[in-house]
């Protein structure tokens, strides 16, 4: 995966929203509603049909990513994982989401061992090309499958965009985490909305 490029493109959509009043310059975690989440129709890791209401009531915590990746995204859902152990039992109120950028090759079988290596709550889904597609144009997410030399057929990277998305129980945008936030700084994020409700 290419860090620059993923790196480079999360700090352009930061910095252009910043640029446009959206957000304060000073705010370390971004609050921008209505710009990002939607609905979105998926199958989750145990083959269920699922949107956001299936998870109405809840905050939804969201990252996309995919199973083959080597190295951003498992980091990453650490950093979230550990968050999410730090919250105790507060992290009941959160269903953390895998959303597949990957859905070739990432099955709800593939997804559902991949998931399991980091928190037993967080759910990995994925969907047809379409239905992906869908999910990653609402959360203004980027993705591109790309091959590096020597690579042929299903061995292929994808390239794609790092935030982590803190959706309300109504499903509606509250914030993001960009990438390099620390689990602590999450956690106590986390724990401010739990605390609001909202």
């Amino acid at each position: 995966m290419s860090r620059r490029r993923t790196g480079f493109s999360t700090f352009i959509l930061i910095a252009s929203l910043l640029a446009s009043g959206m957000a304060g310059a000073g705010e370390k975690v971004l609050r921008l509603p209505n710009l990002f989440g939607g609905p979105f129709h998926l199958t989750d890791e145990l083959g269920r049909q699922v949107s956001p209401d299936t998870y109405a009531g809840k905050f939804m915590l969201v990252y996309f990513g995919y199973s083959y990746c080597p190295d951003i995204c498992p980091t990453d859902l650490t950093i979230m994982a550990s968050a999410l152990d730090a919250l105790g039992e507060s992290a009941d109120q959160i269903e953390p989401l895998l959303i597949s950028v990957d859905p070739r090759r990432d099955t709800p079988e593939a997804l559902r061992q991949f998931t399991d290596d980091f928190h037993p709550n967080l759910i990995g889904l994925t969907g047809t090309e379409a239905e992906v597609a869908s999910a990653a144009k609402a959360y203004r997410v980027h993705r591109r499958r790309f091959q590096m030399e020597g690579m042929s057929g299903d061995d292929y990277l994808v390239d794609h965009s790092t935030l982590t998305y803190l959706m309300g129980k109504d499903g509606r945008f509250v914030t993001m985490f960009p990438r390099g936030t620390t689990a602590e700084k999450m956690s106590e994020t986390l724990q401010k909305y739990i605390r609001s409700g909202s």
